[in-house]
């Protein structure tokens, strides 16, 4: 079970080779009719945990808790100013696998260090995977969560390619809803941010030699935040990187692993004290097609018609970047997922990322080869972007009606 055997419930990594250069003309995809999985909603008592500051040693069962309690009492915290920073808050979710591959029911403890074996997998050969995802808060004081099916299966994915068994999808979406209700009085003011929430997945067990770890430790923290960019929704300055690669065909660029994201520091920080605020990299085979942005994937807009990377191995399946092509599908876009060369960001109309944490964030401009291409919205935001991203917050924050059956309500 330990090995690269099949996690529960979960699929196997296809790597795609390159495709030819047809694009994929995409259909809308219609609104799920059924779950395929039924997620039992569960709630659970904030009065039965202990206040962390009051000295709770200890587990604290949040499994026990039968009953949840209504408040509107919030975290002393100054939401004016939230930016995409960790805000320590009360409690995290932590769930133990062993050799049998099955994860325990975990546990709601106080939200603070942990200890780990020195020759642990994840500090000694990196296996570990993250996922992201947020909740909202809205205006009647109910919680929304996006999608958390899709990042309780994008996990499973990962876990696959690494060797690593992940919780059942139940297990992974019961435990996000633990996490957020535990730490209600976190989740920012309607309008104010969202709460991120961040589930990991480490190989926790000591391993010497390059092998699997015989233990994993599945972990739920969540913290308020603001925008990731300082900019806002307001256009961002990108540099093309042609030096440095974030992942090759056959590699783990389309996962989640956690090494995917310390490999980008360093042409980060080069661009960063350059001036710009983020680096688009190119595939690593041809060095002239658009892969995606550090942590962000990329759009490309030309009239009615949007273009993005196709998803072939080496680029990460966002579930943002897979909302907004139905989003724009359903505007009346055309929406293209094929090979996108760079030479297309000469003449483009519009340029876009779109993530978790930044949800949709417009390019005013794009430097390659010290070439410096401007666009329509570089003083502001351009009108497809801002449709997007109206259209998509709109629908997360419960402001309009989710006709997607993409949001779960905390009540």
């Amino acid at each position: 079970m330990m090995g690269c055997g099949t996690a529960s419930h979960g699929a196997l990594l296809a790597v795609v080779p390159f495709a030819g250069p047809r694009p994929r003309v995409l259909a809308l995809s219609p609104p799920p009719s059924t779950p395929a999985i039924q997620i039992q909603n569960r709630f659970y008592s904030i009065s039965q945990l202990p206040l962390p500051k009051a000295g709770c040693k200890g587990r604290c069962e949040a499994s026990l808790a039968s009953n949840y309690t209504n408040t509107s009492e919030f975290a002393d915290l100054d939401w004016e100013s939230l930016g995409f920073g960790l805000v320590e808050t009360d409690y995290m979710y932590i769930a133990k696998c062993g050799p049998d591959g099955n994860f325990d029911k975990g546990d709601m403890v106080p939200f603070g260090p942990i200890a780990m074996n020195p020759s642990s997998g994840v500090l000694n050969y990196g296996q570990g995977l993250f996922e992201g995802l947020k909740a909202y808060r809205k205006s009647d004081g109910s919680i929304l969560l996006f999608r958390p099916l899709e990042n309780a299966t994008r996990m499973q994915t990962g876990a696959e390619r690494m060797c690593m068994p992940a919780p059942p999808v139940e297990q992974f979406v019961d435990a996000v809803k633990q996490t957020v209700l535990a730490n209600k009085r976190w989740v920012p003011p309607t309008g104010k941010g969202s709460l991120y929430i961040r589930p990991l997945l480490v190989g926790s067990g000591a391993v010497l030699g390059l092998a699997p770890a015989p233990e994993y430790t599945f972990i739920i923290f969540a913290s308020p935040v603001g925008n990731y960019f300082k900019e806002g929704l307001a256009p961002i300055n990108l540099i093309v990187e042609d030096k440095f690669h974030r992942a090759t065909p056959g590699g783990t660029g389309g996962v989640k692993t956690i090494g995917n994201y310390a490999s980008v520091l360093m042409a980060q920080k080069i661009a960063k004290e350059k001036g710009y605020s983020d680096v688009l990299y190119l595939d690593a085979v041809h060095k002239k097609y658009l892969e995606e942005v550090s942590s962000c994937n990329i759009f490309v807009v030309k009239g009615n018609v949007i273009s993005t990377p196709a998803i072939k191995g080496t680029i990460l399946p966002g579930i943002t970047r897979k909302s907004i092509i139905d989003v724009a599908l359903s505007k009346g876009f055309q929406v293209e997922e094929r090979l996108v060369s760079v030479d297309e960001l000469l003449d483009a109309d519009e340029v876009f990322c779109t993530g978790t944490a930044v949800v949709v964030s417009p390019v005013g401009s794009i430097t390659y080869q010290g070439k410096r291409i401007e666009y329509a919205g570089n003083q502001g935001v351009g009108a497809v972007s801002q449709q997007l991203y109206t259209s998509l917050t709109s629908l997360q924050m419960g402001q309009e009606e989710d006709s997607m059956g993409w949001t779960v309500q905390l009540n």
